[in-house]
């Protein structure tokens, strides 16, 4: 797994940066030498919230033709909607729950937008892309480092005006799981856990008091980049966008304790990769 950040600017200049798009490109070419030594016959590649609003996304696509070709003729990227980026996420991070903990709200909350998606066993109910995520609401609101009282506060306004739609589309309140996927939550679950450094078989289906995940989104809002860096289980990649990963958990979590009276956080490892390989086998 590789942090490309390949979202970073989207939001304020409504493009790719050239350095993204060369970093997803040796990324993506490292993944390609794989498949080939391993004899993959199929590969699907989705994008999403950056590549929904990036103007410059020709770019994007025709470097991912050039690479995917080599292991599928004609494979590329595509740019799936943000319901389906949900129930993806859904089918991903649900599929070794116990269904009698059911009805599950799952969150994926990535760079540019959070997805927010209630369902069972029987699939999925309600779901919803907003457009808040780590590096948006960085790129946005905390320009600080550590960020000021004032860029947190209008933050969290800021978040939960994005995501106020989502739970108004998204009926939670007979929600008995919350179960939260993507680089945010495992990074929050690892710092909790006071890992030395990232073990994903420890991470994986782990749980934390809503309480104690506070005091974790708290405590990483108020570091230095500094400090997170320094942090065993930090990803050098989350280091800048982590605190408006955890302000936006925070709002998260603000809102299922409310409606839903969720008291703890199950967190996966497994999320919207899982889906789409899953979709694979269909």
């Amino acid at each position: 797994m590789r942090v490309v950040r390949l979202g970073e600017g989207v939001d304020a200049n409504g493009e790719f940066a050239p350095a993204a798009i060369e970093r997803t490109r040796k990324a993506l070419s490292d993944y390609a030498d794989i498949m080939v030594a391993a004899g993959v016959e199929r590969v699907r590649m989705v994008a999403t919230s950056a590549t929904r609003d990036a103007s410059n996304r020709d770019d994007f696509f025709a470097m991912t033709s050039e690479i995917l070709g080599r292991v599928q003729p004609g494979a590329r990227a595509e740019v799936i909607s943000g319901d389906e980026e949900a129930r993806l996420s859904f089918r991903g991070a649900v599929g070794e729950l116990d269904a009698a903990d059911g009805p599950f709200v799952v969150t994926d909350l990535g760079g540019g937008s959070t997805e927010v998606v209630v369902g069972d066993a029987d699939g999925v109910r309600a779901a919803y892309s907003a457009d808040i995520g780590c590096v948006r609401l960085t790129e946005r609101c905390l320009p600080s480092d550590p960020p000021t009282t004032d860029e947190v506060v209008a933050a969290r306004e800021f978040a939960r005006g994005r995501l106020d739609p989502a739970f108004a589309a998204v009926p939670v309140d007979d929600a008995r799981t919350w179960v939260g996927v993507a680089g945010t939550m495992t990074t929050l679950s690892a710092v909790g856990a006071g890992l030395a450094e990232y073990d994903p078989e420890v991470i994986h289906l782990s749980r934390i008091s809503l309480d104690d995940l506070d005091v974790v989104c708290r405590r990483l809002v108020g570091m230095t980049r500094a400090e997170r860096a320094a942090l065993g289980p930090m990803h050098p990649g989350r280091v800048d966008v982590i605190g408006g990963g955890a302000l936006v958990t925070m709002e998260l979590a603000r809102v299922l304790r409310e409606r839903a009276e969720i008291t703890d956080l199950v967190v996966s490892e497994h999320d919207i990769l899982d889906g789409i390989a899953l979709g694979l086998l269909d």
